[in-house]
C-alpha cells in the first residue's frame, strides 16, 4: 500500500511540474495580433419622421455619417463597404439596430447614399476601423 501511495504522490509532482515548465514556455510565446473580423449581411437605411436622440444621447442628423449597431460600443468607426459596387464609407456608430432579422447596420441616408444604396437594402461587408479613445 505505501509503495502505490508514493507512486501516486511521484508521478503527481512529476504532471505538475511538467505542467508548470509548458504553460511557462507558452507564455513566452507571442500571440500573433489577428486583423479585426469582418462581419456581412444586409445593410439598411434609417426610416425617419423627425429628429430624435439615439441610444447614446446624441441628437441623429442624417445629413452625417452615422449607423446603428446592435453590439458595437458607441463611437466606434465603421467601414461599409458595398457588396454590389465596391463603394465604401466610414460611419459612427451611435445608436442601437437594426432590430430586423438578417439585417447587419442600419445607416443614415447620407451614408447610404455614399455608397450607393438609396432607400433600399444592399449586401454590405463591414470592418472596425477605429475605436472611441
Amino acid at each position: 500500500m505505501h509503495k502505490i501511495l508514493s507512486g501516486i504522490i511521484a508521478t503527481s509532482v512529476f504532471l505538475l511540474i511538467a505542467e508548470t515548465v509548458v504553460a511557462a514556455q507558452v507564455a513566452k510565446k507571442k500571440i500573433p495580433k489577428l486583423p479585426p473580423p469582418s462581419l456581412t449581411g444586409i445593410a439598411s437605411v434609417y426610416n425617419y419622421k423627425k429628429p430624435r436622440r439615439s441610444a447614446s444621447g446624441e441628437i441623429l442628423n442624417f445629413r452625417s455619417l452615422i449607423a446603428a449597431h446592435r453590439t458595437l460600443r458607441f463611437g466606434t468607426k465603421v467601414r461599409v463597404t458595398n457588396r454590389s459596387n465596391g463603394k465604401s464609407v466610414v460611419v459612427r456608430i451611435i445608436d442601437r439596430g437594426p432590430f430586423m432579422r438578417g439585417r447587419v447596420i442600419d445607416l443614415s441616408p447620407a451614408a447610404a447614399r455614399e455608397i450607393g444604396l438609396g432607400w433600399g437594402l444592399a449586401p454590405v461587408t463591414l470592418a472596425v476601423v477605429g475605436n472611441k479613445a
